[in-house]
């Protein structure tokens, strides 16, 4: 509609492309074109269980819209393929197994976002919550292996987390670092469990009902090694402070 204002698009070629919403059907999935109209949110593409030839279908109908991707659960092989048919736009991270295709410039948003890791094994979920924040505009300052082992390593950041506008606290074995945090600093929390840990962890499971039976208040628990939808609850917390500051 913007370019339709500017002169730059007729109203009948604008049209063409207004039709595809409120989805377009690519046949192996439908893309949700409506969906950053309704809650601010491009659709992403979870990449785990879906068939080779109808990710790479559906990558390349949102690249020839000029839209950016961004893909989770990505496996080596499919980061190498993406890479190789959508370079140099494309960029794999083997770390939070995630993938985007950069068509148009991400706009920098308000909003100081911590994400805090309890140990080194929880890295994944950390960067997966990390690439998914700065996908969708908001940087975030990252904060390594500082879980209840060794409460000084958490304790000598202490100033810097007072500055966070929210903070999203990744971590597995018994999952107590949420509860720490949340005892010690101010803004909003989010907490992911992860599945790292030994058998009585019980894959992600000691975790997960530790943080839903923090002593610490208002924390917010999402699923297990869900950094995705951990990063996706702050920036709905974040968009909100900025409005509020406005």
């Amino acid at each position: 509609m913007e370019e339709v204002e500017k002169g730059v698009v007729k109203a009948g070629d604008a049209l063409e492309k207004l039709r595809h919403i409120p989805y377009a059907d690519l046949g192996v999935g439908k893309h949700d074109g409506h969906r950053p109209l309704r809650n601010g949110f491009s659709e992403v593409i979870l990449c785990e269980g879906k068939d080779r030839e109808h990710l790479l279908t559906i990558v390349n109908s949102l690249v020839q819209k000029g839209l950016n991707v961004f893909g989770t659960r990505a496996s080596e092989e499919i980061g190498r393929l993406v890479g190789e048919r959508f370079s140099p736009k494309a960029d794999y991270d083997p770390v939070s197994r995630t993938f985007r295709i950069i068509s148009r410039e991400i706009a920098p948003l308000k909003g100081r976002l911590a994400i805090i890791c309890a140990g080194t094994a929880d890295l994944p979920v950390t960067e997966e919550a990390g690439r998914t924040a700065e996908y969708f505009g908001f940087e975030s300052q990252r904060f390594y292996d500082v879980g209840v082992a060794g409460l000084h390593r958490l304790v000598s950041h202490l100033e810097e987390l007072r500055q966070a506008d929210c903070a999203v606290v990744v971590a597995g074995m018994e999952g107590a670092l949420p509860s720490v945090v949340g005892g010690l600093i101010s803004c909003p929390i989010v907490a992911c469990p992860t599945s790292v840990g030994y058998g009585a962890n019980l894959k992600g499971f000691t975790a997960l009902l530790a943080m839903l039976n923090s002593c610490s208040e208002g924390i917010a628990v999402v699923n297990i090694d869900n950094g995705f939808g951990a990063a996706c609850a702050a920036i709905r917390i974040l968009r909100q402070i900025t409005k509020t500051d406005h």
